[in-house]
């Protein structure tokens, strides 16, 4: 008597067990690091603030912070996409070379609104930078707030013995730190989808290559691989640049973006400088 053979498994269900596993990957890590940044700083450290840690900042790539005098795409302005985001950023570099928390929380706030239609990546993504900005807002309108105005007052007021009353060790500046890296990793996505060349990479294994330079050397080996296959189906650049400038040309489009990326790479810079001379780049 023959024996019949298993039946293949169907495309479909491989086509729909890719994204699930990718997702519960990520659910799984992002509940890990909620308990962790819930519980403090890294588990047996002495002290939230490192001493000395090496400073870097990355080098000018994204062009001047001041818009081009001559009228640009819609989308630069004041309903315009990249305007809202570039606006609060923008106001967050103070004359004093701190970084103001609110406004820079605002600018948080659009970056996840412009994120979030681009796919399951950034949906992960934008649903942790979401609920760090909520834990940060929460500081800066709390009982505290007076040491919550800048980064500078924050990096300041949690270090060990000037606020014995914190006990989470330093729960805003670690939040800040997850934030600040992945700011570096959004401002590099937009960069290289504005400035790619045709018959070049396409925009996912561009931002692909972002990710493996901002945030994956801070994530354990199974979320590198969650997020390498949740790139695959990243959208196309032109895809991008019509939602960062809808209705615009591809060349406007490309120049909207470099800006908004200058904005954010600026933003970075102060922000890598703050928390560099405050010893806190290798608190998690």
């Amino acid at each position: 008597m023959r024996v019949p053979l298993p039946q293949p498994v169907p495309r479909h269900w491989l086509r729909s067990a890719i994204p699930l596993a990718v997702f519960t990957l990520l659910l799984v890590y992002l509940w890990a690091r909620s308990l962790r940044a819930l519980s403090g700083c890294r588990p047996g450290a002495q002290s939230c603030i490192a001493r000395e840690p090496p400073p870097f900042q990355v080098r000018q790539q994204s062009g001047p912070l001041e818009a081009p005098e001559r009228e640009g795409p819609q989308c630069l302005g004041p309903q315009g996409m990249l305007g809202r985001m570039m606006r609060p950023f923008r106001a967050s570099l103070n004359p004093e070379r701190d970084v103001e928390l609110s406004q820079y929380l605002a600018g948080w706030r659009e970056l996840v609104r412009f994120l979030a239609p681009l796919g399951s990546i950034f949906a992960f993504a934008t649903s942790e930078a979401s609920a760090k900005v909520t834990a940060l807002e929460a500081l800066v309108h709390g009982p505290e707030a007076a040491h919550y105005t800048s980064l500078a007052t924050m990096v300041a007021w949690e270090r060990p013995g000037i606020a014995p009353r914190l006990s989470a060790g330093c729960p805003g500046s670690l939040t800040m730190l997850l934030l600040h890296r992945a700011l570096r990793w959004s401002q590099l996505c937009l960069h290289r989808v504005a400035t790619g060349m045709l018959g070049g990479p396409d925009a996912g294994a561009q931002c692909s290559d972002a990710y493996g330079t901002a945030l994956a050397p801070h994530h354990p080996w199974f979320v590198r691989q969650a997020a390498h296959l949740a790139f695959l189906a990243f959208p196309g650049r032109g895809r991008l640049l019509e939602l960062a400038c809808p209705g615009s040309k591809e060349a406007e489009a490309r120049n909207a973006l470099v800006q908004a990326a200058g904005t954010l790479e600026d933003v970075y810079n102060r922000t890598q400088s703050l928390l560099a001379e405050g010893g806190l780049l290798e608190l998690a």
